[in-house]
């Protein structure tokens, strides 16, 4: 059995593991990171997940009447994977570069308790990192879990057994579907959903999205949630929502969805199914128990706001500790985990504010803060600002760009004159609502963001006019 010890052990090659391990290497500590996948080198953002399908959203959107969808899809794949090839490569060498870092791949789980103390034989965490016939035991004194999460896949009849080769993917296999789906029904109608069903329309597929509840994004605002579907619609996608799946099948090229809803039963027929239904934390194989590490009911890593788990030495960043699922709270948890074992270790995740989102849809939908539905049923008193991206007079770039479908929408304070919260369903809406938060955390009032001198012809430039309707600021 081969040994070694260390002073941090990742587990998990993701943005807050690969970037703490680089850290804390570099401040002259031992570092081992442990990755199961030599496909997921870097994590699961530059792989199969924020970087691929937004190069999939963009070679999509290129594609015009005329272009074969086959050709086109297969060209778009192509260059997705010579993109992510070199990312992934690019992530590699920034750790096998550093000499106290060491790079393992296998599959870890923790077998014992922690040992700490002076009168322990092995101070520190054990882990068992296993690949093909190999075995190897790893100590450490601080253990990182940062093992994500994947794609679910509900309890339906007939799913267990169906496979990308019945034509039945999920959000990281439908990425090189084959062959290319003509027709793709879509189970589950959030935000993942969504990206690829405007994705798959753009590509050329006649696109169905199937939603368990009668509202599409019910945390929206309704007349946000109109506008993202009118969106879609445009581009093609079709909707049954308030409908119930119930079962699945694929014979002959074919996949049928088994659909209930106030009407009856039902079935669609598919070249292929999407199932985006959410996604699982990757803990089942850890051994979490082994070394005492509690989860929740869904199986993701219980931490406290400074991302320390049940157990003393052992944290857990990303996704897996059940937190917003986006790659930049990722990075942020590094920023609180380095805190806590470089720094003062005042750093925490109470710290943060006014984090925004986006949705890579067509135009992109992105939110910062409070919704006037969340803001109305917390009672508060607030000013609203809403404006249809099309009939924004001062903002000519979505014209320009021919993407004049959407809207923008502010909730303000009237007291303080302080922006509460922004849903920007519009072109560049990825990059105006950073600048929005950034106002949101620095105290930047309305009124101030109303009279700003911005570039032209800009998205900001709607700030002008969307908040000029707000009434009675100064």
């Amino acid at each position: 059995m081969e040994q070694l010890a260390v002073d941090t052990l990742v587990i998990g090659w993701g943005k807050g593991g690969k970037t703490l391990a680089g850290q804390l290497a570099r401040s002259g500590r031992q570092v081992a990171l442990v990755e199961r996948s030599p496909q997921m080198y870097g994590g699961t953002c530059i792989n199969v997940a924020c970087v691929p399908t937004k190069a999939l959203v963009h070679q999509a959107s290129g594609r015009r009447e005329g272009d074969d969808p086959v050709e086109w899809f297969t060209a778009s794949v192509a260059a997705r994977d010579g993109l992510i090839g070199k990312l992934r490569a690019k992530n590699h060498e920034m750790l096998s570069t550093v000499s106290t870092v060491t790079l393992i791949d296998g599959d870890a789980r923790f077998i014992a308790p922690g040992q700490h103390g002076q009168d322990s034989a092995a101070p520190g965490h054990l882990v068992e990192v296993t690949g093909g016939a190999e075995t190897l035991h790893i100590t450490a004194e601080h253990v990182i879990v940062n093992t994500g999460t994947f794609p679910a896949r509900p309890a339906l009849e007939g799913l267990a057994v169906l496979e990308p080769a019945d034509g039945v993917y999920d959000s990281t296999t439908i990425q090189h579907a084959d062959p290319f789906p003509r027709r793709l029904t879509i189970l589950g109608s959030g935000y993942v959903g969504l990206e690829f069903a405007g994705m798959f329309a753009d590509f050329g597929s006649e696109v169905t999205v199937v939603g368990r509840s009668e509202a599409l994004l019910s945390a929206e605002d309704d007349d946000v949630a109109s506008a993202v579907r009118e969106g879609l619609e445009a581009q093609g996608v079709t909707f049954r929502l308030g409908t119930a799946a119930t079962s699945v099948s694929a014979s002959d090229g074919t996949v049928t969805l088994g659909v209930e809803d106030s009407s009856g039963e039902d079935s669609l027929e598919a070249d292929a199914l999407l199932v985006a239904t959410g996604r699982t934390p990757a803990t089942a194989a850890l051994g979490l128990e082994a070394a005492g590490i509690a989860t929740d009911e869904k199986g993701f890593i219980v931490v406290d706001d400074h991302l320390r788990t049940t157990v003393d030495g052992v944290y857990a960043v990303g996704d897996v500790n059940g937190g917003d699922q986006f790659t930049y709270i990722s990075l942020d948890d590094s920023r609180i985990l380095a805190d806590q074992l470089m720094g003062k270790g005042t750093r925490s995740r109470a710290d943060r504010v006014a984090v925004p989102s986006t949705t890579f849809l067509t135009p992109p939908l992105a939110r910062v803060g409070l919704n006037e539905k969340q803001a109305r049923e917390a009672g508060r008193d607030v000013l609203v600002a809403s404006k249809k991206v099309a009939e924004i007079a001062a903002m000519p770039r979505p014209k320009i760009m021919e993407q004049t479908r959407g809207v923008i929408k502010f909730v303000v304070d009237p007291e303080t004159d302080l922006v509460l919260g922004a849903t920007l369903n519009c072109i560049d809406a990825q990059e105006l609502v950073n600048l929005v938060a950034l106002a949101m955390r620095a105290g930047v009032t309305a009124s101030e963001l109303r009279d700003g001198i911005w570039t032209h012809p800009s998205t900001t430039e709607s700030l002008n006019e969307v908040l000029g309707g707000l009434a009675p600021l100064a």
